[in-house]
């Protein structure tokens, strides 16, 4: 029996979404240490799996890995379509499980693409890999355009700069009752749209606040430099999105970050990928009053919704048996 544990990711935002500059989107992000996707597989002849979502990735790491079958188990998950990474991580989590329990090299990088992750981002498989703060390099553009490349026919983007992340630090991260982010065919057209008509002097922007404020913070363990450049960030990718998903941040989520951003406990705060899960910056001395910001947040913008505190997570998924 395999078992593999991978926690969720925050994903701040690209670098680039234009189509004038070099290279195309290069994300950044944090691997989380909670919540947690847990599967467990073992060999068998067949593909045996109860989970909706997991048996195709089951199936297709038969395929890949050229092994009769496997009997999975998934028993936990994330949180579906919120911003926290699920699709990749239950992905790479099943294609580990299987391998292990047949004793061969998952090789998750390799195969991501061929699972269909990795397509645009890159922070979802580093995380599952090595986790703490990822930035990647993105895709050439010539090679990527406004569509991505046929399914499994691209690289996931190499991995440009990492670090771990101070221990001490904490991402509270709120979950409103709002429809799930953007997925799969609407995903696709929506940045298909923003890509073809992306401000490229945006990303001129990022840019800038990436090398010379988030990198050299995470870098030194500023945390109040560094939850204020990564909310930047979020912002400035929010211009680029404000026509897909009615404005800088999608409701209710322009509310929750503003309510947040006011508080002396947190450093910073954003959306996730296409939300609706919200983060918030802080420490393990200032997460209790945190947590309390982002009830008053909720409250504040007229919405329920869970609040969850993450510790980062400087190591990949948990690989056993």
């Amino acid at each position: 029996m395999a078992r593999v544990a991978a926690g969720a990711r925050l994903h701040f935002g690209f670098q680039n979404l234009s189509l004038a500059h070099q290279r195309l989107y290069g994300s950044l992000g944090v691997a989380l240490d909670s919540p947690e996707v847990e599967v467990v597989a073992d060999p068998a002849e067949s593909v045996r799996c109860s989970h909706d979502d997991a048996r195709e990735y089951v199936r297709r790491a038969v395929e890949l890995l050229d092994v009769p079958g496997a009997e999975v188990t998934v028993e936990r998950t994330l949180p579906r379509h919120v911003g926290l990474g699920s699709g990749t991580q239950l992905a790479l989590a099943v294609l580990a499980a299987v391998a292990r329990a047949h004793d061969r090299e998952a090789r998750v990088r390799e195969r991501a693409p061929k699972l269909g992750r990795g397509g645009r981002s890159g922070v979802g498989v580093a995380t599952f890999e090595s986790g703490g703060f990822v930035l990647d390099s993105g895709h050439p553009t010539e090679r990527f355009t406004a569509d991505r490349p046929a399914q499994g026919a691209w690289s996931v983007p190499a991995v440009a700069a990492s670090h771990e992340v101070p221990e001490d630090w904490r991402f509270v991260v709120v979950l409103p009752d709002a429809e799930p982010g953007r997925n799969g065919d609407d995903e696709e057209a929506s940045m298909r749209s923003v890509v073809e008509r992306a401000d490229p002097q945006l990303a001129d922007e990022i840019a800038a606040v990436v090398t010379r404020r988030v990198l050299p913070a995470v870098a030194e363990g500023d945390v109040e430099a560094f939850g204020a450049a990564v909310a930047e960030v979020g912002r400035l990718n929010g211009a680029w999105y404000a026509d897909e998903q009615g404005g800088v941040y999608r409701p209710p989520v322009g509310e929750l970050v503003a309510e947040l951003s006011g508080a002396p406990a947190i450093a910073g705060a954003g959306q996730s990928s296409w939300g609706p899960a919200v983060y918030a910056v802080t420490t393990d001395e200032r997460v209790a009053a945190a947590r309390e910001a982002a009830h008053a947040a909720l409250s504040a913008a007229g919405v329920g919704g869970d609040v969850l505190v993450a510790e980062p997570r400087n190591r990949g998924a948990d690989i056993d048996g």
